[in-house]
């Protein structure tokens, strides 16, 4: 838990929580609202099962089905004034189908019907997700693919695959740009939300051009790779594209000298300061703005929502001084949420008359998996499903592409032969018929909770599998669960989201989200103008050619 710079450490959501319901205790309240709420889930649970009887309820549920898929006929060819990618690090499509029956358990539904906010769009496809050197990517080179639109070696950000890791004097010539700044480029805000530190892999792309993702500041970096030019992460995000909007995540220790104390931490060594150059980078990037306009630096969530957001042009949000907490374990006083964020940097953004891009990660998805704790992951990617509805509701389709997808998947699965409604976190219900021991649904092929007692697999019976921080089981023993190496989904909606249809290469991405927004190179296609407005491209020609077609034949 984290403790703030003054007084006793605040409480967490659960801690909130359980005080809430020690309230509601006096004269047996709290046995019975809970028992109305059993009884309120037992019911809609019988009457959903009822209707599932009812073979008329499933085809009454596909005609309405396609009823809309025949209306997505008429394609929204609209420019896109606006783009929003949510990035779900780590979202495999088993991630994305166990946080939808967390989702609806968390309603008291059994789950498994229950939408997620991105199944809800209405184009899906798939993503390649390989690295140039590597058949199972990493973070790095797959976010220089769907950012850059170029695929790239692993462990590399912003640059191309004649790039070795590591060696900086590979880089010079061989740096790639990204969306946010073809968006920066055309006029439009830009900003960047995220769940890890802002100069992690996912943001890092959007800005940077690194031999090494891990250089997050100098003192990360050998010193032959500074001799030789290279510049740290956090450096270059307030030097390469030094007007950036909006930015938002954890990240405080890279940006002060060494061994200065963190705000919030003053006595904890581990995040104090890093830099050996001296720079403090909070005032590096107060200094490179504008004096005519209002730069806002925050640390904490009661700064952040106090803020004028009309009147803030710039903002810089570094609310921890490495990652930012799993939600389970935020600290509701301090930490906002992921959708607290996106919200705040929707209102900003949207100010700008000619549209925005905002990269949202919901980057601890992947960090809860490495560490083997499905429970911390699956919290994580709906948080991030609760920010999309939110960005969806502050948005126009009209206007507005907003694609979600991931960068690679996780040796993560749940199966087992459970019952419709099983708790996504809880047990098979068989035993093994090799071991005769029970096991849970969710488990890892490789990782951290691969564990042997007295000589047998561990037995879960006996230990707390539905605990935030649980290890789920594993085949092979790692000190660290892997990426997977599948295909990921993309779900698009809004202007041209039609052009995410098949199975694609990763760096196919954000050259759709261009086109869809008439900026980069994509703009031969455009109206002159139209990427300063919210004018179509040329859907018109193509029909008047038709009629005049027509016309030429009958």
């Amino acid at each position: 838990m984290k403790t703030p710079l003054h007084g006793a450490p605040q409480p967490t959501r659960r801690v909130l929580l359980r005080e809430k319901l020690s309230k509601d205790c006096a004269c047996g309240a709290r046995t019975h609202l809970i028992g109305m709420d059993v009884r309120n889930t037992s019911w809609r649970i019988t009457v959903m099962r009822e209707k599932e009887k009812n073979p008329q309820y499933w085809r009454n549920q596909a005609q309405q089905t396609l009823k809309i898929a025949l209306k997505l006929q008429q394609l929204n060819t609209n420019v896109a004034k606006n783009i929003v990618l949510f990035l779900g690090d780590g979202m495999g499509v088993s991630t994305v189908t166990a946080a939808r029956i967390l989702k609806g358990q968390l309603q008291n539904m059994k789950g498994e019907e229950s939408l997620l906010e991105m199944d809800k769009f209405p184009y899906v496809a798939l993503s390649k997700t390989y690295n140039t050197n590597a058949q199972v990517p990493d973070s790095a080179g797959t976010a220089t693919a769907y950012l850059c639109g170029v695929k790239a070696n692993e462990g590399t950000v912003g640059v191309s695959a004649a790039v070795t890791r590591a060696q900086c004097n590979t880089t010079a010539g061989n740096e790639v740009t990204s969306i946010l700044k073809w968006a920066k480029e055309a006029g439009k805000s830009v900003g960047i939300v995220t769940t890890t530190r802002v100069n992690h892999a996912t943001p890092s792309a959007a800005y940077a051009h690194s031999a090494n993702r891990d250089w997050y500041s100098d003192n990360e970096m050998p010193p032959e790779a500074i001799q030789q030019g290279c510049k740290d992460i956090a450096q270059q995000l307030f030097d390469n594209i030094p007007d950036i909007e909006v930015i938002m995540g954890g990240g405080r220790k890279y940006m002060f000298p060494k061994n200065t104390s963190d705000v919030e931490y003053q006595n904890d060594d581990k995040y104090r300061g890093t830099r050996l150059d001296g720079k403090n980078l909070i005032d590096v990037w107060r200094d490179k703005k504008p004096k005519d306009k209002n730069s806002q630096y925050v640390w904490n969530r009661s700064d952040l929502l106090s803020l004028n957001l009309m009147e803030v042009d710039f903002l810089l949000g570094l609310f921890e001084p490495i990652d930012m907490m799993y939600e389970l374990d935020r600290n509701v006083q301090t930490d906002p949420s992921l959708t607290e964020m996106v919200q705040v940097a929707i209102k900003i953004l949207q100010r700008n008359p000619r549209g925005f891009f905002l990269l949202v990660e919901g980057g601890r998805i992947d960090h809860g998996h490495h560490e083997g704790k499905a429970k911390q992951a699956l919290y994580e990617a709906v948080e991030m499903d609760r920010a999309i509805g939110e960005a969806g509701g502050m948005t126009s389709l009209e206007d507005t592409l907003t694609v979600v997808t991931a960068d690679h998947s996780h040796v993560f699965t749940f199966g087992g032969y459970t019952p419709r409604g099983n708790p996504i976190f809880g047990l098979a219900p068989m035993h093994s018929d090799v071991d005769k021991m029970p096991f849970t649904s969710i488990l890892y092929g490789n990782g951290p909770g691969y564990k042997i007692v007295a000589g047998e697999r561990e037995n879960v019976s006996v230990v707390d599998y539905a605990h935030a921080n649980y290890q789920a089981q594993s085949a092979v023993p790692l000190r660290q669960e892997t990426h997977g190496g599948e295909d990921v989904a993309i779900f698009a909606k809004g202007p041209m989201a039609h052009l995410l249809h098949g199975v694609h290469e990763q760096n196919y991405i954000p050259h759709v989200m261009a086109y869809a927004a008439c900026i980069g190179q994509n703009t031969d296609h455009c109206r002159s103008g139209a990427h300063h407005s919210t004018v179509g491209p040329l859907p018109f020609l193509s029909t008047l050619t038709s009629i005049l077609l027509l016309k030429f034949l009958f």
